[in-house]
């Protein structure tokens, strides 16, 4: 099989509310989708890069131009086989070393043209790629825990109410973000006004080269874990606090790649890890960082990156693997928008937990006049 074209959308979407994080806060969310075209089937897929490059390098813009020079041409030219279509091609993309918001994209969109290909939801075709694929005996799961990111606000009345209508609704852990000056005290209000509830603190990488005396502080309030409290490139740093922490330290930015993450836990610089496909430079490193993880008996769980349904749905598929055993970033869509670019919009039940899709690929329709509604450019790329 050959990919035959490539779909780039470039879309602009309003998030219900300003969301904030140690680097910064956003009001919109720039947005590049792929689409992949092969023998009469299309496949959907995501970037998780945005428009400013806070969270990495890579923006919706550098991703454009990685897939239109680079890697269309390398997906064109790939001979792809009929099952393992998308790993094969993620391993023709490894050879582009950076950019890996880029490259998971492509391979994202072919995942779900595969499975779609084969008649089966993308959560099968990502187990059978999981060397945990029946490990257990466990029946499939069809529907996944979630819980809430809150970004950070300038009044606590604000995120009160935030914290009120998620446990209302149904989530199952409260994530906060956090910033030097915006911790210990805002923890310790939270825990004042809402007791035990299952709580974490995101840093994103926020004490980089600061004192971490509100780090230890923290480690007495409870929380599930702290993510990402140090740089994207201090492991030993992250290992030496977690030595002076009972509280686990959650790996997020530092957990770049697979290699990266094997590095992080041999020394042990964390005893969890937040798996971000995108970050990773596609599903496959995902699942081999979810494997990875599994014969280390460390946790993990979805992190999210404000996803349209397309990478939320995708998301949704990989969290179904067994290793992911805490509450992930998921959320219904109506948690950052008014109004999705698919349907059905992803729904949060009573249980804390949102249904996997059961029909063939995503399992949702990508509605195109939404798309066109949000769109800032769009262009077709053709295999020669």
């Amino acid at each position: 099989m050959r990919i035959e074209a490539l779909d780039l959308i470039w879309i602009k979407m309003p998030l219900v509310g300003w969301f904030a994080t140690s680097r910064g806060g956003i009001h919109e969310r720039n947005i590049l989708l792929v689409r992949a075209h092969a023998e009469g089937v299309t496949g959907w897929g995501e970037a998780g890069a945005d428009w400013p490059p806070r969270y990495s390098y890579e923006t919706v813009g550098t991703c454009w131009h990685i897939i239109e020079d680079f890697l269309a041409a390398d997906t064109f030219a790939a001979e792809l086989p009929e099952e393992g279509a998308a790993a094969a091609l993620g391993r023709v993309l490894a050879d582009w070393h950076w950019h890996p918001m880029a490259r998971a994209a492509i391979e994202e969109a072919v995942w779900d043209l595969e499975a779609r290909r084969r008649g089966m939801p993308l959560h099968r075709l990502y187990s059978e790629a999981s060397e945990t694929r029946g490990a257990d005996g466990a029946a499939p799961r069809d529907r996944v825990e979630v819980g809430i990111s809150l970004g950070i606000q300038p009044e606590f009345a604000v995120l009160e109410k935030q914290i009120d209508d998620a446990l209302a609704s149904g989530y199952r852990r409260i994530k906060l973000k956090i910033e030097d000056g915006h911790d210990v005290d805002l923890i310790r209000r939270v825990r004042d006004r809402f007791g035990d509830i299952p709580l974490m603190a995101d840093a994103n990488c926020g004490y980089e080269g600061r004192d971490v005396a509100p780090l230890l502080e923290l480690d007495d309030m409870g929380l599930l874990m702290i993510e990402q409290p140090l740089g994207h490139d201090d492991l030993d740093g992250h290992a030496e606090l977690q030595t002076r922490m009972k509280t686990p330290i959650c790996l997020d930015e530092a957990a770049s790649t697979v290699e990266r993450t094997a590095e992080a836990l041999h020394k042990e610089a964390g005893r969890i890890i937040n798996i971000k496909c995108s970050r990773l430079g596609g599903r496959s490193n995902g699942i081999a960082v979810h494997d990875l993880c599994g014969r280390h008996d460390i946790p993990v769980w979805c992190g999210g990156m404000l996803e349209s349904g397309v990478g939320r749905l995708h998301n949704i598929a990989i969290a179904t693997l067994p290793g992911f055993s805490m509450a992930n970033d998921l959320s219904a869509s109506n948690r950052y928008w008014k109004e999705d670019i698919i349907e059905p919009a992803v729904e949060l039940g009573h249980d804390g937990k949102v249904a996997v899709p059961s029909a063939p690929g995503i399992g949702y329709e990508v509605i195109e006049e939404r798309v066109e509604r949000h769109l800032v450019k769009r262009t077709t790329l053709t295999a020669p």
